[in-house]
């Protein structure tokens, strides 16, 4: 039987990835809170009386020696939380332009992996009478469907705490397995973990027909995934190119009300209403700067949970991926909309979401040196331009020590030769847009997110959506700050759609 405390594969590839690189592979968000903020001790106090919910995050990774397996979670017997929840302030004003700043330079910090893979920091003063938390998570821990289960775990639904029943006993760490030990249960599980294979023989052979016909499935999807990356490699953008170890992050607030009567009026889904966005506001973006995107049709990677809904709350990454096209030469807003819906409608049909999820598990079977190796292959093959993840979230508030979240943004790493990655996360009638990019590749980020908001604008004068103003902060930020934070359905006068002809829905 496998340890259940064994990473899967593609968490170790997780690792692989930064391995010899300037990627830092970890998910993050950054989270603005209402009011005062709570001391140090209180938030360190509030975490460790959650924490029996969540014992990953008192494990560090235990390695097997000379690579015969891969990593296990163990307790750390040195577990501090101070060194995982940590105290910081912004500058004056204090606004929302510091705090970008501030993450930006968080998120250039790799996690250290002698230790549990997590970190917040209270970001003690806003300006407007608010304080922020920004966390990351390294994604062999967590992907984003299982982070948005342990957010409403470390919150409360209410804003009078209602805290979880303590555990039986306090807590103490088990001791760290020696080096014998993890090589001899790594051994011995590669050894007796492929009589799976053998049981699923006997299966074939009491139900060949059946059987059968799930390879087959299996075996197509698998054809759909490879020659989706094989025969439209990603073209060559502004967007992949060598990248460092610093980041910058910006983020824009959206209304998710007005995204769903896009979608209910041009059709699609509301993913699909999401990466239209996407693709208006890199398409403008690269014409502004002399890009030629005349029937350009860039690639976006999109992860999609493939999480069973026992599973919810469970650690560890249950995703596959589909590349979805951008096709950022057109300007249509409608029409943008209408080419994505019907792309990804082709796509679900074709099996590339199953196809990925059979090469992962398959990937359970190969040594950790040909995951190794194969983590830096995938890192220097176009099969995409960038990541974009929708996320969606819990759609009630929630509170740490009576404080209200009012808004989350999250972040998506960045791999090799991929200087932008953009997540979306849906959180009580909001849509926080994050926006990551490489220091030096993307000097002019907040452009790309004025662009989008310009995008979004477009697509609601498209849909004859009246504009709704994203639900704010009471007190809002002044300044740049305050205006990056407005609602991307009231558009100025100037902002007009790129096409003069009134775009008619699909």
């Amino acid at each position: 039987m496998a340890n259940p405390d064994r990473l899967s594969a593609l968490d170790t590839t997780f690792l692989h990835l930064e391995d010899h690189s300037t990627a830092h592979m970890h998910v993050a968000s950054v989270m603005l809170f209402e009011g005062k903020a709570p001391t140090l001790q209180e938030l360190v106090d509030h975490i460790l009386g959650r924490l029996h919910l969540v014992p990953r995050y008192r494990q560090r990774l235990a390695y097997v020696p000379l690579g015969q397996g891969r990593p296990i979670w163990t307790d750390d017997p040195h577990f501090n939380p101070y060194y995982h929840v940590r105290h910081t302030a912004l500058p004056k004003p204090a606004d929302e332009t510091a705090l970008k700043k501030l993450a930006g330079r968080l998120f250039s910090q790799r996690l250290d992996r002698s230790k549990p893979l997590w970190e917040i920091s209270l970001v003690q003063t806003m300006s407007g009478g608010r304080f922020a938390l920004i966390a990351k998570t390294h994604h062999a821990l967590v992907d984003g469907i299982s982070g948005v289960d342990i957010t409403t775990v470390l919150f409360d639904s209410a804003r009078e705490p209602v805290g979880p029943a303590a555990p039986a006993s306090p807590w103490s760490a088990k001791p760290l397995p020696g080096p014998a030990k993890l090589l001899g249960e790594a051994l011995v599980e590669r050894s007796t973990v492929p009589a799976e294979m053998l049981r699923g023989g006997r299966a074939l052979l009491r139900r060949p027909r059946k059987a059968l016909c799930q390879v087959k499935e299996g075996l197509n999807a698998i054809g759909a995934t490879t020659l989706a990356g094989i025969n439209a490699p990603a073209p060559p953008s502004p967007f992949n190119v060598n990248i460092g170890p610093h980041r910058r992050y910006t983020f824009l607030d959206a209304d998710l009300a007005s995204l769903k009567s896009i979608k209910d009026s041009l059709g699609g889904t509301l993913n699909d209403a999401v990466l239209a966005s996407v693709s208006l506001a890199l398409g403008r973006y690269l014409r502004n700067r002399g890009h030629d995107t005349k029937d350009l049709v860039l690639k976006a990677m999109v992860p999609v949970s493939v999480r069973a809904k026992s599973q919810r709350g469970a650690l560890g990454n249950q995703v596959a991926a589909m590349w979805a096209p951008l096709p950022v030469g057109v300007e249509n807003p409608a029409e943008c909309l209408s080419k994505i819906a019907t792309a990804m409608e082709d796509l679900k049909k074709s099996g590339q979401a199953v196809g990925a999820q059979v090469l992962t598990n398959l990937a359970g079977f190969a040594p950790p040196t040909i995951l190794s190796q194969a983590a830096r292959l995938q890192a220097r093959q176009p099969f995409f331009n960038l990541v974009v993840t929708n996320v969606p979230g819990p759609q009630f508030p929630l509170y740490l020590l009576g404080r209200r979240l009012e808004v989350l943004y999250p972040v998506v790493p960045l791999a090799q030769r991929q200087a932008l990655g953009i997540a979306v996360m849906s959180y009580d009638g909001h849509l926080g847009f994050g926006l990551l990019a490489d220091y030096d590749a993307l000097p002019d980020l907040e452009a790309i997110a004025l662009d989008l908001k310009w995008a979004i604008a477009s697509l609601c004068r498209a849909a004859g959506v009246l504009g709704r103003a994203s639900r704010a902060p009471r007190k809002p930020a002044a300044g740049r700050a305050s205006a990056a934070r407005a609602s991307v359905k009231q558009p100025s006068s100037s902002a007009r759609s790129p096409s003069r002809k009134p775009a008619s829905a699909s």
